[in-house]
């Protein structure tokens, strides 16, 4: 085989390199920056686009931007050989194929793009072309659970070809979707992915990694035969393509990564229901405080929203200065809105205040976790202001590990743990939680 190709990973939230390790993570999209990827020696890094928490319109102009700056970079580094990769999420929800769709237009020339939502750490398998989230033990359809009725990216199906067929709008009939199934994948499918040709639309089985594993090779074989091929998955592939083997330090170990052996601060802004049982169990610990952010009063009263931030401040700091460790989360009840407009516009608005929560914290804490995808986003482009970070590995299956860099003007050397709002079990926060809390 060629020598491997670059992967290049446009990341609609920040929890895509949750299968990963020691690669870089881009907050920013300038050629610049872009180039630092490139030249980077690990063969997969990810650009943080954050779609998910945008508008169609709005996402459509991220990635136009990001599609054009690479295209100078890859030209600017002399790059002849990369995979594309739209990461997304893995209980299909996203801007598909919004995003796809203007990839394609910018870059262009592909034989296929593949969805791959299979992600085994979370839980998702898809087997016979039907997506499963596997919930207490039992492998249940997607579009049974609570994601297939969110109120922005909600669907019906899920047998993938018939949501390839929904989200399209009928432009990509169900039946001329190529189903690539776990006996085919076993078997090998070189032979089929030479013949894709058009952007044929796919979609692929996944029960074990070593599934993936098998299928990665046959794609990378006919990539390097000159087949382009796109990718709208979630992480579990990019395991297999990246081919990194394992992390420097196990997961139990990532103490190891503190900078002082001082209490954390925990941020938790999902409210999915996942993630406020894991609030409601890490809570129940002894040496930590929950300090609530009602966030009505932010609708409600969005004048008064400095004397809010200075009240949360100043809690803080009284747990912090008790050797506790502090959990700032979100008021857990859903607020309702006329518009998906005016709910993304509020998303803002109550991301803006926890990122201020943030850059007020001790400048000598131990380490941060941040729950939620879209508020681990913030936490590293807003809140830390990061330009790049070096994604050290996962404390937990499915949750990212990265250290801001030594000169950081706030936090320098702080481990930050990206926890998406649907991974892990009830006592995933607490186990994290209870790894880097440990002294070293």
């Amino acid at each position: 085989m060629n020598q491997q190709p670059k992967i290049i990973v446009l990341d609609d939230d920040p929890t895509g390199s949750q299968t990963v390790h020691s690669c870089l993570l881009l907050m920013q999209w300038d050629v610049e920056t872009l180039r630092l990827g490139l030249r980077d020696e690990v063969p997969i890094f990810f650009i943080l686009t954050n779609t998910r928490a945008l508008t169609p319109e709005n996402a459509a102009q991220v990635i136009r931007e990001v599609c054009h700056n690479l295209k100078l970079a890859i030209a600017a580094e002399n790059i002849k050989d990369f995979l594309i990769v739209s990461r997304s999420d893995s209980t299909l929800r996203g801007h598909y194929p919004i995003e796809t769709d203007v990839i394609v237009s910018e870059l262009g020339g592909f034989d296929a793009h593949f969805l791959i939502p299979a992600f085994f750490e979370g839980g998702r398998q898809t087997i016979d072309s039907v997506h499963y989230l596997k919930i207490d033990g039992k492998l249940t359809p997607v579009h049974e659970t609570e994601f297939a009725k969110d109120s922005v990216f909600g669907y019906n199906y899920s047998y993938l070809p018939d949501y390839v067929e929904e989200k399209t709008n009928g432009r990509i009939k169900a039946t001329e979707v190529e189903r690539f199934l776990l006996t085919d994948i076993r078997q090998g499918t070189l032979e089929r992915l030479l013949q894709l040709k058009d952007n044929q639309c796919g979609v692929v089985d996944g029960e074990i990694q070593e599934d993936l594993d098998k299928f990665a090779k046959d794609l990378l074989t006919a990539a390097a035969s000159g087949k382009r091929f796109l990718f709208r998955s979630a992480a579990s592939i990019l395991t297999s393509l990246a081919q990194l083997g394992p992390q420097p330090i196990a997961q139990e170990e990532m103490a190891k990564y503190k900078p002082t052996n001082n209490p954390g601060v925990i941020i938790v802004g999902s409210h999915v229901k996942k993630s406020s049982q894991q609030l409601a169990d890490l809570l129940q610990q002894t040496d930590v405080v929950g300090i609530e952010v009602d966030v009505k009063q932010l609708r409600d009263h969005p004048d008064q929203k400095n004397a809010l931030l200075q009240g949360i401040l100043d809690k803080v700091k009284a747990v912090y200065n008790t050797g506790k460790t502090p959990v700032v989360y979100t008021s857990r009840e859903e607020l309702t809105f006329d518009t998906v407009q005016e709910r993304l516009d509020f998303g803002i608005g109550v991301s803006s205040l926890l990122m201020e929560i943030v850059q007020g914290l001790p400048r000598d804490i131990g380490f941060l976790i941040s729950k939620g995808g879209i508020t681990s986003n913030d936490v590293l482009s807003t809140g830390l202001k990061l330009r790049s970070a070096r994604l050290l590995g996962q404390v937990l299956a499915g949750c990212s590990m990265i250290r801001t860099e030594k000169d950081h003007p706030l936090f320098p050397n702080l481990p930050v743990v990206l926890f998406p709002g649907n991974v892990g079990n009830v006592q995933g926060l607490t186990t994290v939680y209870t790894r880097l809390n440990k002294l070293v």
